[in-house]
């Protein structure tokens, strides 16, 4: 079977033609018939227990296509969405219980509301359902957290049957439902340990490249928090390292409303590179408004500041706009090596960068397939943003492509929920407990409910059978 095309191109009309597309608009996943909502766990339930086909689960729909549609083989296949079965349903002291349907934005603003926090970095996009973001793996930065799921210390599953099991953080299979692919049941609900809100001052810097290899080690080991953007054409970094604030920091955040805090002093170290890197977006996505949502994701690096804010305040600074996001995971130790060669490779090649290389760490996750499985990781990620007609820059997609080869060779893992092409990689090299994960799916949807055309190439019914055995014996 050939591999599928790793890029499409989006369709920027205002109809539907028909079709229910992904969040990007760049795959259709099936019919609108197909599309199934449901507001309760019970609606559910009830939907498994009738033996419909094969079920995908979609929330906001911003993953790749491959990753939500159906198999489209059969009659009776459905797209579940379970974002009317939302909101914070039960907390405690350091814990909190939310239905798997919450965007992620609401269980924030609730746990806020309470005066805490996941001790989890969140992603910049808060869009996701909270189910959505377990299963694809969503992180942050810092070293001191991991995942999303890294915070997890139970969830309630509704399996293909419509039967519900409840999962702790001591079963023997928790690994595998940190991280689970939308391939193992119906998330309803999430418990996850929570923490006091935590206060950060974040201090912006301009840098020369030519040492980021060792300053990413001291960026990330010597703050709790750090986020870097690397512009190889101009050799200039934009590096946020972020702290608990100080005292009158934390005063200044209570006197300004609890709101970003923003220092009055700026800083132009970046606005040449940053000039530089808007001129190739804007060349490659054809955008006439100025203001369009990609340049202002790179527009806030020039006369940047100083801040001071909650996590969400200082990180969660993404623009939601269809891009094609590519990001790979390597172990932290292996990091500087990584570095180099993409710097010698750019030297050699001088790749069209559409958009500057972003680099954040995390600690390792207890996940088996978390992309940061058992080590601390850096997450090399790189966005070609679509073009006014829906196309995309050849020559961004070029870099895209030999970019995740360089990666790949180097024994990265894509984060799941992006783009990658899975024939560079040998999964099972990469993931030790992956005929462990394939066992706990044979034997929570043996039927294969929940799969399809991707998930079925992913894991082989072969592969899956001889793992199930192992455990078994």
């Amino acid at each position: 079977m050939a591999p599928e095309r790793p890029y499409p191109h989006r369709d920027v009309s205002d109809v539907d033609g028909g079709h229910l597309w992904n969040w990007a608009r760049n795959s259709v996943l099936a019919s609108p018939e197909a599309l199934v909502t449901a507001s309760s766990e019970l609606e559910i339930r009830s939907l498994l227990a009738s033996r419909p086909g094969r079920v995908r689960l979609v929330g906001s729909r911003m993953s790749s296509g491959r990753m939500l549609a159906p198999a489209g083989t059969s009659d009776g296949e459905v797209l579940l969405d379970i974002r009317g079965h939302a909101g914070l349903l039960a907390h405690g002291e350091d814990w909190a219980t939310f239905a798997g349907g919450t965007v992620l934005q609401e269980v924030f603003d609730a746990l806020a509301a309470l005066g805490r926090m996941l001790p989890a970095a969140p992603g910049v996009i808060a869009e996701q359902t909270l189910a959505g973001a377990l299963a694809t793996g969503t992180h942050g930065q810092g070293l001191q957290q991991s995942s999303i799921g890294d915070a997890l210390l139970s969830l309630r599953l509704v399996m293909a049957d419509g039967s519900v099991e409840e999962f702790g953080a001591d079963h023997p299979w928790f690994g595998a439902l940190q991280v689970g692919l939308g391939t193992l049941g119906v998330v309803t609900a999430v418990t996850l340990r929570t923490v006091p809100v935590a206060v950060y001052s974040c201090v912006k810097g301009a840098t020369s490249a030519q040492t980021l290899e060792d300053d990413l080690l001291v960026w990330n080991r010597g703050h709790e928090m750090a986020k870097a953007w690397w512009f190889p054409d101009d050799e200039k970094v934009h590096v946020w390292t972020a702290q608990r604030a100080s005292a009158p920091e934390l005063a200044a955040w209570e006197a300004g409303g609890r709101q970003l805090v923003e220092r009055t002093e700026t800083s132009d170290a970046m606005n040449r590179a940053v000039d530089a890197a808007l001129a190739h977006m804007r060349a490659d996505t054809r955008i006439v408004d100025a203001q369009g949502k990609p340049f202002r994701t790179v527009t806030r690096f020039k006369d940047f500041s100083d801040v001071t804010g909650d996590v969400y305040q200082v990180f969660m600074r993404g623009i939601a706009t269809p891009q094609i996001n590519v990001e790979i995971g390597v172990p932290l130790h292996r990091a500087p090596a990584v570095v180099q060669k993409i710097r010698a490779w750019h030297a050699e090649t001088s790749p069209h960068l559409h958009y500057p290389i972003i680099l954040r760490a995390t600690g390792p996750s207890r996940a088996w397939l978390s992309p940061s499985q058992g080590d601390d990781t850096l997450y090399f990620g790189f966005v070609v943003y679509y073009a006014e007609d829906g196309s995309l820059s050849e020559e961004g997609v070029d870099f895209l492509i030999e970019v995740e080869k360089l990666l790949a060779a180097e024994g990265g893992r894509p984060h799941w929920g992006k783009y990658f092409d899975d024939t560079l990689y040998d999964w099972p090299a990469l993931y030790p407990r992956w005929d462990d994960f394939l066992a706990v799916r044979e034997a929570l949807d043996p039927e294969r409910v929940f799969s399809n055309t991707f998930t079925d190439r992913l894991f082989p019914a072969s592969r899956a059978s001889s793992a199930s055995r192992e455990v078994a014996a």
